[in-house]
């Protein structure tokens, strides 16, 4: 009982770390720029950070796909049992990959919607 805990824990956490890596890809070419510039960060070299901007949408979906994922195998899988003690028993696990998930939204969020909310800070 305790492995198939584990193994849904696995797959929770692999859907959270590919929706936070797919975030940090689609926000890369404009919300990586747009906070150094703020923090007070030039250079010619912020201008190479938009390389990415083609590959954006691509990013914002496979973003979107593990984030999906990731919410239906924590908010609408049910848990199984788990033995006291066990890895899956703690709560601040589940906490930290919830975290991850609602920050990864946030990102594509804020990523897929720059164009709207950008020109305001500029």
């Amino acid at each position: 009982m305790e492995t198939a805990a584990r193994a849904g824990d696995g797959k929770q956490g692999w859907f959270a770390a590919g929706g936070v890596m797919g975030a940090v890809l689609a926000s890369s070419c404009c919300i990586a720029p747009l906070v150094l510039v703020m923090l007070g960060v030039s250079g010619a070299w912020i201008g190479n950070l938009t390389v990415l901007e083609p590959f954006k949408p691509a990013f914002a979906v496979l973003a979107s796909v593990f984030i999906g994922l990731g919410f239906r195998r924590v908010y609408f899988t049910p848990r199984p049992a788990c033995a006291e003690g066990s890895y899956c028993a703690r709560p601040q696990s589940a906490r930290i990959t919830k975290s991850a998930l609602w920050l990864s939204t946030i990102l594509v969020a804020l990523s897929v919607s720059i164009g709207w909310w950008a020109p305001l800070l500029y």
